[in-house]
This record gives C-alpha cells, structure tokens and sequence, in this order.
C-alpha cells in the first residue's frame, strides 16, 4: 500500500514526521510513503509517482479527471485544508474515490486572524506604519478618522464553523452583528445572538464585512463589481474564505474609487502570486498575510494528525470515523 504526500513546496509541511507516525500507527509499518514536491510544470513527472498510490495526500494540487486516469489505485483523496475545489468532485465519485477535507483544525486561528485584521483595518496600524518607518512622520491626524469598533456593525458570510466562531469572539466588541448564509439551519442564528440578514441588507448595513465562504458553484467571483457597489457604508471587507470569491480587478477598483475604504486578505487568486506585481500590493489600506491566519503550533498538529487519520480510517472501511467525507456515496471498506 502506497500514500503519496505531494503539494507546491510552499505549501507542504517543514517535515513529515507526524504525518508518517500517525498513517503507520493506523496502516502498519509495511507501507509505502513517498513524498513528491510538485509543480505545474512538472505535471508529468507527478503522474508518474502518483500512479501506484491508494492515497493522496494534499492541499492545492490540482486532481481532476486527467490525474484520475492517471491514478488507477487511487482510493481516497486526503486534503490538508478545509477547502476542496481543487479536486473534480464528480470524476472522483464517479471513480469511487474519497475526498476528504480535514473538517476541522483550525476554526479558533481563523477567527482570531478575522478579529486581528478588524482592529489593524480599523486603527490604520498599516498606514501609520508607512508614517513612522517610511516617511518619519508622526502625525496621529495623518490617517483616516475612523468611529470605534463599537459604534460599527459587523456583516459575516459564511456562517459556518468559523463563521460562528468570529461572531462569538466579536460580541462584546461590535455594536452589532448581522450575518448571511443560506445552508445553515436558520436557528443557528438567533442560537450564536446575530441577526440575519439577506444579502443586500448586510452589503448595505455593515461597516465591515468577513467573508467565510468556502468556495463552491454558487460563489465564485461572488463580491463583484454589483455588490461592491452596494456597500453604502464603504466598509473594511476582509476575505479570510478563498481568493476566487473576490472578483480581483472589482475589488481595485472599489479600493482605487473609495467604495470600500480598506481590505484584508489571507488569500489572493493564486497561491504563488506574483507579489512584486501584484496591483494590491504596496497599499497602505490593504492588509495580505500569505494563507497563514491558520498557522499555530496548535493547528498543525491537528492538521498533520487529522488528515492523515482520515487516510487511515477510509482504508480501513472506518467510514463512521472520518473526520469529513464530502462524497458520501463513495464505498469505504477495508483495503488492507
């Protein structure tokens, strides 16, 4: 039996000690696990190693239908993130193979980085950083004035697990909370103490707006020039979803025409930007982290174990175990 762990090397672990720990305490000492950097430009090379594989083991690897008939062994898929478009859903299930997003390892670290971008947005820390480390000036009045994080009504899409989890750590912080989501039960609302909102309500009402949309169908290119231009309040947005539910050249020019007055993100369109040309770069009311509001010593643990248990618990038919399993109707049974 073989595991394949292959990513961009930007993206893979430091070392891949508990990953391997954790798949040979579940599968046995006997199996095969190779580790492969990939690169698009090396696609072929990675067919190659992922030929024989049972399971995969990656984040942003592109899998679809070519890789697939690539891989004719290929059981499970075991993503080390929470986000899995990167994989054809429907060749996989068609295949019968397993897609399993780690469901939950970072929820508190996303959340915490959600509050963090709030408050530097808010208090200028970018621009007055510039002030002090550029221009040598120290000018309180040089920035933007800004009413407190109390007197502003925070807007959530994505009302998910870390949706929720933003709210309740904003309470007591915000003056009020309104929230959109339309696949959740809608009690979850009033159970986490927001208001929700249909979606214009919320673009017209926040002052500041997170985004916690997994990516899907329904959102790609989801805050475009329409509903930019519905955000009467000029809000900080801040994306802490996925790059592609920003429609990008939208956003600059919402930034460039003051329609939103500062933004945050810790993803982009591409997770190996051209960042020495990229057009949000050097702004002194944007804020970019490099995909890292996850990253703790307490996440990577979790991340490194749940993932590969999921390997372990789908290839030993422990289907009641897996931490998610997005195409349910795939078979899971013993492969030992």
């Amino acid at each position: 039996m073989k595991i394949l762990i292959s990513d961009y090397i930007d993206s893979m672990m430091p070392d891949h000690e508990l990953e391997t720990k954790t798949l040979k305490e579940g599968l046995g000492e006997d199996i095969e696990i190779e580790v492969y950097a990939y690169s698009d430009e090396k696609r072929e090379e990675f067919y190659e190693h992922l030929k024989d594989a049972d399971a995969l083991l990656t984040a942003f690897t592109k899998i679809d239908k070519e890789a697939m008939e690539h891989a004719p062994k290929l059981k499970v898929i075991a993503i080390n993130a929470t986000g899995y478009d990167n994989v054809d859903m429907e060749e996989a299930t068609k295949r019968n193979i397993g897609v399993c997003p780690v469901g939950e390892y970072c929820t508190w670290d996303v959340s915490e980085a959600a509050i963090a971008y709030m408050f530097a947005l808010n208090k200028n820390f970018k621009f007055y950083q510039h002030q002090i480390e550029v221009e040598h000036k120290w000018d309180y009045a040089a920035g933007p004035e800004l009413p407190r994080i109390e007197d502003q009504t925070l807007g959530i899409i994505g009302f998910g697990k870390i949706g929720k989890c933003t709210a309740r750590k904003a309470k007591g912080i915000v003056g009020r909370i309104i929230a959109n989501d339309p696949f959740i039960d809608k009690g979850l609302f009033a159970e986490n103490g927001v208001e929700e909102a249909d979606v214009d309500t919320l673009l017209a009402e926040a002052d500041i707006i997170i985004n916690h949309m997994n990516l899907n169908e329904t959102n790609y290119h989801y805050f475009d020039a329409e509903k930019f231009a519905k955000m009467k309040k000029k809000p900080i947005v801040i994306n802490l979803g996925r790059g592609l539910c920003m429609d990008e050249p939208a956003l600059i020019e919402a930034l460039d025409s003051g329609q939103i007055r500062s933004f945050g993100a810790d993803v982009l369109y591409d997770e190996t930007p051209d960042l020495a040309n990229h057009p949000l770069v050097g702004r002194d009311n944007v804020i970019i982290t490099p995909h890292s509001a996850f990253y703790s010593s307490s996440s990577l643990r979790d991340l490194e174990v749940f993932s590969s248990r999921n390997i372990v618990y789908f290839l030993t038919g422990q289907k009641d175990k897996l931490f998610k399993l997005v195409n349910q109707e795939v078979e899971v049974k013993d492969c030992r």
